[in-house]
C-alpha cells in the first residue's frame, strides 16, 4: 500500500509531518515485521502511536486489504481502502482541544480531536463488518455544552443489513463519546460510501 494515487498525486492527510517523519506505509510495513527492530522514532511517538493502533485493527479485521496492490483489486475497492487510510492518519492528528467539563470549577482537563476520532473508530471491534473511513465533527467543539453532529462514512459488506449495521453503529458511538468525553452530541449521521463484494464471489466470477 502506497502513500500515492495512479496520477502520483500524495494522498490527503498522508503527510509524513502529521507522522513525525513518518507515512502510513512505514508504518504498515513496521507492523509487517513485528515492530521490529524496535524504532524509537515510532514508538515514542503519539500520532505514530495512534496510527498504529488503527492500523492493528484493520489489519485484524481484514489483512487481505494489504494485499490489493499486488493481487490487482478493482478500482472502488481500493478506493474505499485508500479512504480507511486517510482517516486513519486524520486520527493521528492532534486538532482541536475539546475541552472535559468537570464539576471542579479549577480542573482544566481536555481531549484530542484526533483521539475522539479514535475512539470512534475503534468501534469496528464492536459491530463486525464495518469499516470506518472519515470521522467528522459539525459544531465548536471547543465550547462545553455547544450542540455537535458527528458524520461518521462506513463501508460495510455486500449483503448486510445497512440499517442494522447502522443502528448499532449509531448506539455504540454514542456510548463510547458518552463514557469517554463530555460533548453535547446531537446527532450522529451515518453514511455508508462502500459495499465490498466478498473475495470469494470476486473470485470465482474470473
Amino acid at each position: 500500500m502506497n502513500e500515492y494515487d495512479s496520477t502520483g498525486a500524495r494522498l490527503p492527510g498522508l503527510d509524513p509531518q502529521d507522522l513525525d517523519g513518518h507515512t502510513i506505509e512505514e508504518l504498515s510495513d513496521y507492523l509487517d515485521a513485528g515492530r521490529a527492530p524496535a524504532d524509537p522514532s515510532i514508538d515514542e511517538s503519539p500520532a505514530c502511536r495512534i496510527a498504529l493502533e488503527s492500523l492493528e485493527r484493520l489489519h485484524a479485521l481484514a489483512p487481505e486489504l494489504f494485499a490489493a496492490d499486488t493481487a490487482a483489486e478493482p478500482e472502488p475497492e481500493e478506493g474505499w481502502v485508500q479512504n480507511i487510510l486517510e482517516g486513519i492518519a486524520l486520527d493521528a492528528r492532534a486538532g482541536r482541544r475539546i475541552p472535559i467539563t468537570v464539576p471542579k470549577a479549577n480542573a482544566d482537563l481536555g481531549i484530542t480531536e484526533g483521539a475522539v476520532r479514535g475512539l470512534i473508530r475503534a468501534v469496528e471491534y464492536s459491530v463486525p463488518g464495518v469499516f470506518i473511513g472519515a470521522c467528522r465533527f459539525d459544531g465548536d467543539v471547543t465550547v462545553p455544552g455547544e450542540p455537535v453532529r458527528v458524520g461518521v462514512e462506513i463501508s460495510v459488506p455486500y449483503g448486510a443489513s445497512i440499517p442494522d449495521l447502522a443502528d448499532r453503529l449509531r448506539v455504540q458511538t454514542r456510548a463510547r463519546l458518552s463514557a469517554q468525553t463530555t460533548l453535547h452530541v446531537i446527532g450522529i449521521d451515518i453514511a455508508v460510501t462502500d459495499i465490498r463484494q466478498a473475495r470469494e464471489s470476486s473470485e470465482g466470477e474470473r
